[in-house]
């Protein structure tokens, strides 16, 4: 499959300050892509250079094939982008704002009206259709302007913290959106965000750069894979510091420790409970609850983020 984003060494420094540093990167056309970063870690710069709106300090990036430098023009043409400000003329109806970016976009008066009603019934939006969207809530707005980012059909959309300011209902109303959208309209979606949970159930793949540094890159499986395996949590009773010390040794454990009276178990990948839980009872352990959890990717994130805050 080929990479709809292609980055190569991309350098972007304000001053003396890099706020993006040595990234590159492919992003696989037909997924959702995250790029992953606390607040202030060059995200936002990221998507500026990959749209042409700001030029590299050095390095390249092609986008749909296209060179961000030099035609920069064109990737704006065919890519649709929801940054900072939702780009609504707030005293216009949700019709009449999409009438007049279809205008913007060249599209025929006909395929303007059919792609306003297809995608305001998709979003539930239609029957207010006539309304002035300064009276929506935040969340109908972000609907909008989503619908706005994709009117033209482009193949590709970035999205720059999409759900920030929103409710959990409305951010999750949009995340759906955003999943039905990949798949009906067959768009490539590079989507920046700081909340791990939306990144964990909707990327296919994602980076994680803090203060400008490319940090990891990969599925997010495969984040959590490197910050570590699953881990076992036993409520019992017997439990004491010379079976933790016997655990420890065992091939497919990583650590062992007693914690609020419980007994918590590091596993390396893949690893099964059972034959721990056979072991915890053959050594007079009476097991009352077994729990077992893999680490999420915020937990995966954080590790990342902190080590390299270490380093």
């Amino acid at each position: 499959m080929p990479n709809i984003i292609h980055t190569a060494g991309l350098v972007r420094c304000f001053g003396t300050v890099c706020a993006v540093d040595d990234i590159s990167l492919d992003v696989p056309t037909g997924i959702i892509f995250g790029l992953l970063g606390p607040n202030g870690s060059g995200k936002t710069t990221i998507i500026r250079l990959l749209l042409g709106l700001l030029e590299p300090t050095s390095g390249t990036a092609e986008v749909l094939g296209l060179d961000t430098r030099s035609q920069a023009d064109k990737i704006r043409e065919q890519t649709g982008a929801l940054l900072e400000h939702s780009g609504l003329y707030e005293r216009l109806s949700a019709e009449d704002n999409l009438e007049f970016y279809g205008r913007v976009w060249r599209m025929p008066a006909p395929e303007r009206a059919s792609r306003a009603r297809e995608l305001l019934t998709h979003l539930g939006l239609w029957e207010r259709r006539k309304e002035p969207t300064g009276k929506w809530s935040r969340g109908m707005k972000q609907k909008l302007a989503m619908a706005r980012a994709i009117f033209h059909r482009p193949p590709l959309v970035l999205l720059d913290e999409p759900t920030a300011g929103l409710d959990p209902v409305a951010a999750a109303a949009l995340r759906n959106d955003l999943d039905d959208m990949v798949a009906r309209e067959g768009i490539t979606v590079f989507l920046t965000t700081h909340n791990l949970a939306e990144a964990e159930r909707h990327c296919s793949r994602v980076a994680v750069i803090r203060q400008g540094k490319l940090l990891a890159l990969g599925h997010p499986d495969e984040l959590r894979a490197q910050a570590g395996g699953s881990q076992v949590e036993v409520i019992g009773r017997g439990f004491n510091e010379d079976l933790v010390v016997q655990l420890s040794r065992r091939p497919e454990v990583t650590g062992a420790r007693i914690q609020n009276g419980r007994l918590i178990v590091d596993l390396k990948d893949n690893a099964e409970a059972a034959p721990l839980v056979a072991a915890l009872v053959c050594a007079g352990v009476r097991v009352e609850e077994v729990r077992k959890s893999t680490v999420s990717l915020e937990e995966a994130f954080l590790a990342l983020v902190e080590e390299d805050h270490g380093h």
